[in-house]
């Protein structure tokens, strides 16, 4: 069981936090990650459209091959994305706790600019504790 990555999207599709876990993963650029959020950002807006049952929060998992998203959608249309193994089954609950971090450390910082880049030790340290540095 393994956290490769979290991203925090914000409700314009732009990705305000992104951190990998784990080595093995693909090195991408800056903008290559900007593109994978907002693409992730519109997939998520259709499977909440195309939902047979009515309304629906949208694609809350996407399984690939060797790896699943979490996502989880707040209230304010934020999303926390978690990037893990198959096998992880803790990603509902690490990204709920990640989600409290955010409130706390980021939301709560009164020199944060909502829907720009998280910039803060208080969150970085918090997701450490949390998920670990990725490092053995």
């Amino acid at each position: 069981m393994a956290i490769f990555s979290l991203w925090v999207i914000n409700k314009a599709g732009g990705l305000v936090y992104q951190r990998n876990f784990a080595d093995g993963l693909a090195q991408l650029t800056s903008n290559e990650y900007l593109v994978l959020a907002g693409t992730l950002h519109g997939i998520h807006a259709i499977t909440s459209r195309l939902s047979p049952a009515g309304s629906s929060s949208g694609a809350q998992v996407i399984e690939g091959e060797t790896f699943k998203m979490t996502i989880l959608l707040t209230a304010t249309g934020t999303k926390f994305v978690l990037l893990t193994s198959l096998t992880e089954v803790t990603a509902d609950s690490v990204l709920q706790r990640v989600y409290e971090a955010y409130a706390d450390a980021v939301m709560k910082n009164p020199f944060h600019t909502p829907e720009m880049p998280v910039r803060s030790e208080g969150f970085d340290t918090r997701i450490t504790s949390l998920i670990g540095t990725g490092q053995p």
